[in-house]
C-alpha cells in the first residue's frame, strides 16, 4: 500500500499528465485564452485530492493560422498544482523549460505529527 506522500505525488503527476493530453490541440486564440485557463483549472479542480490549480496559457506563442487561431501546445502551458492525501501535500507544475513542457515535482511535506500511511 502507497504512503499519503506518495499517493499525493501520484495524483500531482497523473492530473498534469492527463491535462496535458487532454487539452493539447485545442483551439485557442489570445482573445479565448482566458476562457480555457478558466476552464481547464474548473476541471481538473474537480477531481480527487485537488486542493488548488493555476493555469496560464502564453498568448505569445498563439501566432494565429489561416482562420485566427493557433492550437494549444504543451509549450504553452504554465501549471500549478497542489494535491493533498490525508497530512501529505504535494506541489507540482508544468512549464515551459527550453522549449520542452517540463512536468516536475516542486515540494512534499506531511503535516507535523503524522505517520503518513
Amino acid at each position: 500500500m502507497a504512503t499519503e506522500r506518495e499517493q499525493a505525488v501520484f495524483e500531482a503527476a497523473i492530473k498534469l499528465g492527463a491535462l496535458y493530453h487532454q487539452w493539447v490541440g485545442t483551439p485557442v486564440s489570445p482573445a479565448t485564452a482566458a476562457t480555457l485557463e478558466r476552464a481547464i483549472q474548473e476541471s481538473v479542480g474537480l477531481q480527487p485530492y485537488v486542493t488548488g490549480i493555476t493555469v496560464s496559457l502564453d498568448r505569445s506563442r498563439m501566432a494565429g493560422n489561416i482562420f485566427g487561431y493557433a492550437e494549444l501546445e504543451g509549450t504553452m502551458f504554465t501549471v500549478d498544482i497542489t494535491t493533498k492525501v490525508g497530512a501529505a501535500s504535494c506541489h507540482a507544475r508544468l512549464h515551459r523549460k527550453d522549449d520542452y513542457p517540463l512536468m516536475e515535482i516542486v515540494s512534499c511535506h506531511e503535516e507535523p505529527g503524522h505517520p503518513g500511511h
